[in-house]
């Protein structure tokens, strides 16, 4: 029997949707992540996973040369919609045949971004070195990814996500980078995580929770530089090709 194709996903992604709408409504915590990866964002940018564009927003409205890209079509679609004059495409990291397919987008871009992406696909590795490819010599990855597998629950299963990162497993995803910065992000976030996901039980983040986490953001922002960025729900790596 032929061995099925890894990485298959569905084209309705329900709770994943449910998931970005909630977050759509946190504009503060959206610019906060838009925020860490400001300082080194430059020349032609590529958003991976866009979404429903929570953080593409605050660059399309502030730079023009962005593509946005998302493995899902009705994502595609809806980005189109929703950013007329914006560049998207629909675009799998680990495709089979990836440089043949992907070959006008070799080597054309200075900084691509990744955003709770890259824990949905299983081979990993794969999909680090295809961004690689689609880098510029000099060009600079920022990839954010959730944090400590003792944080897996309920969340990570109906999102379909393969694994939670340290910054050691997350930094071997890298050898051909030279690294720039790795840090923890959102230390407040781990106590909402592990409260609604794995104590609750919920599959979908509450609107209502994000609204008041949201409200929130200043002071969490205050926490995260009091820790130092030791400790957080998510882990950033930063990495020049």
């Amino acid at each position: 029997m032929k061995k099925k194709e890894k990485n298959l996903f569905q084209e309705k992604d329900f709770y994943g949707e449910s998931t970005l709408r909630s977050i759509s409504l946190a504009d503060r915590f959206n610019k906060w992540m838009y925020d860490q990866m400001k300082p080194y964002i430059g020349g032609k940018i590529l958003e991976i996973g866009s979404g429903i564009g929570n953080i593409s927003k605050f660059i399309v409205n502030q730079r023009g040369d962005i593509v946005l890209s998302d493995i899902r079509k009705n994502y595609v679609d809806k980005l189109k919609s929703k950013f007329e004059n914006a560049e998207v495409i629909q675009l799998n990291l680990v495709d089979p045949d990836f440089e043949n397919k992907y070959k006008n987008s070799l080597e054309t871009f200075d900084f691509i971004f990744a955003l709770n992406v890259i824990e949905h696909i299983e081979n990993d590795s794969l999909a680090i070195k295809n961004i690689h490819k689609l880098l510029k010599k000099g060009g600079i990855v920022f990839i954010l990814v959730p944090a400590y597998k003792f944080l897996f629950n309920e969340f990570d299963k109906s999102l379909e996500h393969y694994r939670r990162y340290t910054k050691g497993s997350l930094g071997k995803l890298f050898p051909q980078y030279k690294l720039i910065k790795s840090y923890y992000f959102n230390f407040i976030g781990i106590f909402g995580w592990f409260v609604v996901g794995k104590l609750f039980g919920k599959k979908i983040i509450p609107e209502s929770n994000m609204k008041l986490y949201n409200q929130l953001v200043p002071i969490f922002k205050i926490i995260d530089k009091i820790s130092g960025n030791k400790v957080g729900l998510s882990v950033i790596q930063i990495a020049k090709k």
